[in-house]
């Protein structure tokens, strides 16, 4: 349950959108028109070793306004929407300290629905269950280890598709390592953080965004990504932690194995983030952001204040000025 709309609640604004929607650029322009620090809210751009695959903010931008939780935790170790959580909630009380305004900016909707509705309090189920789950997963794939999870744990069981391999092994680490089943341990939340909220959300066409995409791979591979992943390959990390799933380091990795051509290896990445900002749109417009009372909605890719009107940035920083 959200806590009552009070003007005694310090307020934070959260910047949403899927994949290449220009989320970073709109955060950067309004942190430097309301005095705001941007907070990280994507899982992948936390990872210290993927700055150009994720796209995060150069040096440059970094310079421009305080940014917080980027590049803060190695790819070896699997960041979590608990920890995130808690340190978000630190650096939007040092924020608040420091007179300006939390900007939280990121794709990961579970991060924002972490904060807006409050989190299942699981206990960390440790490293044998994560690599058992692992094991299994590689062993027998992702249909197996749901029929198996169905025995112990039915009623996570049945909330999983059988081919949802990453969710299966959490949900068998969490039953492995704590005794409990994950739709159990659900029912025990922490509460929504006692923050105000407004969001703006960015919801560009479908074909704005492969467009975009495909533009940004091009410029990430000319920016050097083949060289970080080959860097994060020679880490000889498992496969299954969250770093090496990100989009296009198994396309690129496999482009430098021998096993696809450079040109399939853009292609695959381009298909795989074009269906991911799919899931992200319908995940904000319905889970992530549904707790929230006031959200501004920009149907359109933002990438510099001058593609908006004049009326649509009035409009923009009016909703701000108003649910601040």
């Amino acid at each position: 349950m959200l806590p009552p709309v009070s003007e005694t609640l310090p307020f934070a604004l959260i910047v949403a959108g899927p994949t290449a929607s220009g989320k970073s650029a709109l955060a950067l322009d309004v942190a430097e028109r309301i005095g705001g620090t941007i907070i990280n809210a994507d899982s992948m751009q936390a990872y210290r070793e993927l700055r150009v695959l994720t796209a995060r903010p150069t040096e440059a931008e970094e310079a421009r306004v305080p940014h917080r939780l980027y590049g803060v935790r190695p790819a070896a170790e699997a960041g979590s929407v608990a920890w995130w959580r808690e340190a978000a909630l630190a650096e939007m009380d040092a924020t608040r300290a420091a007179g300006r305004v939390p900007i939280l900016t990121g794709g990961t909707g579970m991060y924002f629905a972490a904060l807006a509705d409050g989190l299942a309090a699981i206990p960390d189920p440790g490293p044998e269950a994560r690599a058992e789950a692992r094991r299994l997963l590689a062993a027998f794939g992702p249909a197996a280890l749901h029929a198996s999870l169905a025995k112990v744990d039915p009623a996570t069981a049945a909330r999983l598709r059988p081919s949802d391999g990453q969710r299966i092994a959490r949900a068998w680490e969490v039953w492995r390592g704590t005794g409990r089943g994950l739709v159990a341990w659900q029912d025990r939340r922490l509460p929504p953080a006692p923050w105000r909220f407004a969001a703006i959300r960015l919801d560009p066409p479908r074909e704005t965004l492969r467009a975009a995409i495909a533009t940004r791979f091009a410029a990430m591979l000319a920016g050097g990504a083949l060289e970080e992943v080959r860097a994060l390959v020679a880490q000889d990390l498992d496969p299954a932690l969250p770093a090496m799933r990100a989009h296009g380091v198994p396309e690129l990795s496999a482009y430098l194995r021998g096993e696809i051509t450079l040109q399939e290896a853009g292609r695959r990445t381009e298909l795989v983030t074009g269906q991911y900002t799919k899931r992200q749109a319908t995940w904000f417009r319905h889970h992530a952001l549904a707790p929230l009372a006031c959200t501004h909605t920009i149907h359109a890719r933002y990438a510099d204040p001058a593609q908006f009107s004049e009326s649509d940035s009035a409009c923009l920083f009016a909703f701000i000025e108003r649910m601040g």
